[in-house]
């Protein structure tokens, strides 16, 4: 059995090692312009970054040696965070979104829910269609077969079926997604 304590993650969340804290016994070091200025120790460059009136950052662990930056700490981590939030905001994830209806739909209900779907394509969603059947109506599923093929029909030019109609207990469901082509 795995013994999860000893695993240790940086989170992106976490902060980067700054001025003393910094222990690698040689950092390679860039200056506030963003030009290298070699490799030196960790003490030599954390005074170098005190004799300007900054911080030492550590930029990545990753390389051999580590790369630190001379900068002020305040506007590096406002930038981070600018970063992260612009990323998020970038970010869209696609939601189930659901219109229900009976196979025995007026034509303009009909309507509106096929406005709503298309809605819900735009913003790039998928689209749960659903036929609702209530007592012996579950014998007519050939009839909600045909009101969701005629609403993959209508939707064809920002909708392709990602599940065909299909029973789901009491209901007919099919699935929508977005077409990659479509801007919204």
């Amino acid at each position: 059995m795995l013994d999860k304590s000893k695993k240790i993650k940086k989170k992106s969340t976490e902060k980067p090692l700054i001025n003393e804290n910094i222990k690698y016994p040689k950092v390679r070091l860039i200056d506030v312009l963003g030009s290298q200025l070699g490799i030196y120790s960790s003490g030599e460059a954390f005074n170098i970054a005190v004799q300007e009136g900054l911080d030492l950052v550590m930029i990545s662990d990753k390389s051999d040696p580590p790369v630190c930056r001379i900068v002020d700490y305040g506007k590096y981590k406002f930038n981070q965070e600018k970063k992260a939030k612009e990323a998020r905001k970038k970010q869209h994830n696609a939601i189930l979104k659901e219109v229900k209806m009976r196979y025995k739909i007026e034509e303009h209900d009909y309507k509106v829910r096929i406005n709503q779907a298309l809605r819900f394509l735009q913003s790039g969603d998928k689209v749960k269609a659903t036929v609702i059947f209530r007592g012996r109506e579950i014998q007519h599923s050939n009839l909600a077969i045909e009101l969701l093929n005629k609403m993959a029909e209508d939707l064809k030019n920002s909708a392709e079926i990602q599940q065909p109609p299909s029973r789901d207990g009491k209901n007919m469901i099919m699935i929508l997604s977005p077409k990659k082509n479509i801007t919204s």
